[in-house]
């Protein structure tokens, strides 16, 4: 399994409607990509415990996890034209963003 990972912070006063086209756009491709096998958003939480919490440098209000079978699924989503729409509002609304894929090795629990 291979895990598209992003983290995204977005601008200072990003319009509301802004927002919404980009979740609109995000369960669009959610939904219409067949190569993904699942698709989860949220938002971090902040415990406020002492830790790792206070060592991060930059903080990235929101995660998305996108897991897909093999390297090719990863692919076809990067060049699906529902991704291009994704990384257009990215390169708008994002004060900074971060992605990075992972091939799972072990399952742990679940």
């Amino acid at each position: 399994m291979i895990v598209h990972v992003v983290l995204f912070h977005p601008r200072e006063n990003l319009p509301a409607e802004t927002s919404a086209r980009v979740l609109e756009d995000l369960r669009h491709a959610a939904a219409t990509i067949p190569v993904i096998r699942r698709f989860r958003i949220g938002r971090r939480v902040k415990h406020g415990l002492p830790g790792y919490e206070q060592a991060m440098r930059d903080d990235y209000g929101f995660a998305a996890l996108i897991e897909f079978d093999d390297d090719a699924g990863l692919a076809t989503y990067l060049q699906h034209p529902s991704h291009q729409a994704i990384g257009a509002h990215f390169t708008i609304s994002a004060q900074r963003a971060l992605a990075y894929d992972y091939e799972i090795i072990e399952e742990l629990a679940g």
